[in-house]
C-alpha cells in the first residue's frame, strides 16, 4: 500500500470511530422494495422507528428493525452508557444493490426466461439529535 492511501485509510478509520453505524450485507430481497421500508424511517428518531417497523406489514421491515436495534447498540457500547429517550435519531440510511443470482425459468415451445434473483446491503447510521434548538 502507498504512503498516500494508507494515510487516507488511516482518516477514515479516525471518522469511523465517531460514527454509529450497523450494515446489513447480501439482504434476499430486491433493493427497490428495501428502499421502500428505508424510506419511512428516514431521520426518524429510533424508538418511534422502532415502532413503525414492529408494525409495518412489509417482510423486509424486520431486517431494518434488526439492523438498526444493532445500531443503537453499537451507539450504547461506543459510549458506555444507554440510550435515552428522543436522544438518537436515525442520521442516513442508504439501500445499495448487492449480487443478482441469474436463473432460467421453463417457458413454451422449449425456450427459457431469465429470473433475475436480487439482494441489497442496507446501511444505517444513528446519531445524538443537537441540543442548540433556536426558537
Amino acid at each position: 500500500m502507498g504512503k498516500r492511501k494508507q494515510i487516507s485509510a488511516e482518516k477514515i478509520k479516525e471518522a469511523r470511530k465517531t460514527q454509529y453505524f450497523a450494515k446489513l450485507n447480501n439482504v434476499p430481497s430486491s433493493p427497490r422494495k428495501m428502499r421502500y421500508v428505508v424510506d419511512m424511517i428516514r431521520g426518524m428518531e429510533v424508538n418511534r422507528a422502532l415502532g413503525v417497523l414492529r408494525f409495518s406489514n412489509k417482510a423486509a421491515a424486520a431486517n431494518v428493525e434488526k439492523l438498526l436495534r444493532s445500531a443503537i447498540n453499537n451507539w450504547e457500547q461506543k459510549n458506555d452508557r444507554k440510550a435515552e429517550d428522543g436522544e438518537l435519531y436515525i442520521s442516513r440510511v442508504f439501500v445499495d444493490e448487492g449480487v443478482t443470482m441469474k436463473r432460467m425459468r421453463p417457458a413454451p415451445q422449449g425456450r427459457g426466461y431469465r429470473i433475475r434473483k436480487r439482494s441489497n446491503h442496507v446501511t444505517l447510521f444513528v446519531d445524538v439529535k443537537p441540543n442548540d434548538v433556536k426558537e
